[in-house]
């Protein structure tokens, strides 16, 4: 098969499932746009991003929090609205608290950045720590409260937060050895601070959620001895598609159309930065080897926004079902082609930009033929 990619953007495809087993054909297409000054419009990075083939963390996969995830899914029913970045003292001064808050469309996300602090474990009760002054501070599920206590010498006792295994703060075991001195969130809701190590905080992050955390994992299925005996290698059958969702329940909306405007607060060194998504309509044609034709428009369904690097990313997705494999397929063309190139193609001639165009590729094939 042969994707046409008329968009100027990174584009790309692959093949995906249904829970009732019945193969797609999945197609996306990725821009990388630049955050602009205030008050400018939004333009194309020089530099595009390619599609993420696999997912990535910010160290070792499993024991640390989700950077980027597959642009592949086969489907997305929401969009996901992520971000990767820090959170920054309002005018650059030395700041031990700061409220940073992304708003986009019906989402409205907002919490509490602190400077690094640790546990106090006094002879009564333990307590949290003074926070240090910062100027930027990284947000990540890697210091957002959770992770795994694993301070007792007996392993029974052992436990982990899983909203975010990857995280700090959480302790079962509450001896005051155990918990005095060790690393408390930076990250916290804004009515509810992290108080206790056995608390059930909320992780507050921006960014993506591990596959294998609650509550996403229970979107997963079930994969037990009947899955094995009756349904493998499909999916099982109460496995939802909102698993492909990267971004927590609070960050994703329905799909973007452009033009959408971003609020982005302490989150840039500037205090406050907003822009609008630009609008691209993106069609997506697919041509069947036997003459069939389907039109789609891709839906964005993944926004990346990365304040540090001044970029973001939009993913648009569209997915068909095919009826045996992907060889009924001949082409999928993505983005708009001139008239002239459908002209070409009805009639089944080679299209040529221009007669510039059509002479060089007439020498090459004399050459050819030398």
């Amino acid at each position: 098969m042969e994707l046409l990619n008329a968009t100027g953007l990174q584009a790309g495809y692959t093949m995906g499932m249904r829970p009732d087993g019945r193969e797609l054909l999945v197609v996306a297409v990725k821009g990388t746009f630049n955050i602009p000054p205030i008050r400018q419009p939004v333009t194309r990075a020089e530099q595009q991003k390619p599609l993420i083939d696999a997912d990535s963390f910010t160290g070792e996969p499993g024991f640390s929090a989700p950077l980027y995830e597959v642009d592949y899914a086969p489907v997305k029913p929401m969009c996901d609205v992520l971000l990767n970045g820090s959170a920054y003292a309002p005018g650059g001064k030395p700041t031990s608290r700061v409220e940073v808050t992304l708003r986009i469309g019906s989402m409205y996300k907002s919490f509490a950045v602190t400077g690094n602090r640790s546990w106090e474990a006094g002879k009564l009760a333990i307590s949290p720590g003074y926070p240090e002054l910062f100027e930027r501070m990284p947000i990540s599920y890697d210091n957002a409260f959770g992770g795994v206590d694993n301070f007792h010498e007996n392993e029974q006792k052992h436990a982990a937060w899983m909203s975010n295994p990857v995280g700090c703060g959480y302790h079962k075991q509450l001896a005051g050895e155990l918990v005095d001195g060790t690393p408390m969130p930076n990250t916290e809701e804004l009515k509810r601070p992290v108080s206790m190590p056995n608390g059930t905080y909320a992780p507050m992050a921006f960014g993506p959620i591990g596959r294998g955390w609650d509550p996403r994992r229970q979107l997963a299925g079930t994969y037990d001895q009947e899955w094995i005996d009756n349904t493998f290698p499909f999916l099982p059958p109460d496995f939802k598609e909102a698993y492909y969702q990267a971004a927590p329940t609070d960050q994703q909306i329905p799909y973007l159309q452009g033009g959408e405007r971003v609020f982005l607060e302490n989150l840039t060194p500037e205090g406050q930065t907003s822009f609008d998504l630009p609008q691209i309509d993106m069609p997506a044609v697919f041509f069947y080897k036997n003459g069939e034709q389907r039109d789609l428009r891709a839906v964005i369904d993944t926004l990346v926004i990365e304040p540090d690097e001044g970029i973001f990313t939009l993913t648009w997705r569209a997915s068909i079902p095919l009826r045996k494999n992907l060889f009924e397929m001949s082409q999928v063309l993505l983005g708009r082609k001139p008239r002239g190139w459908w002209r070409a193609r009805k009639l089944g001639k080679t299209y040529y930009p221009t007669l510039a165009h059509a002479r060089v590729e007439k020498q090459i094939q004399a050459l050819g033929e030398d």
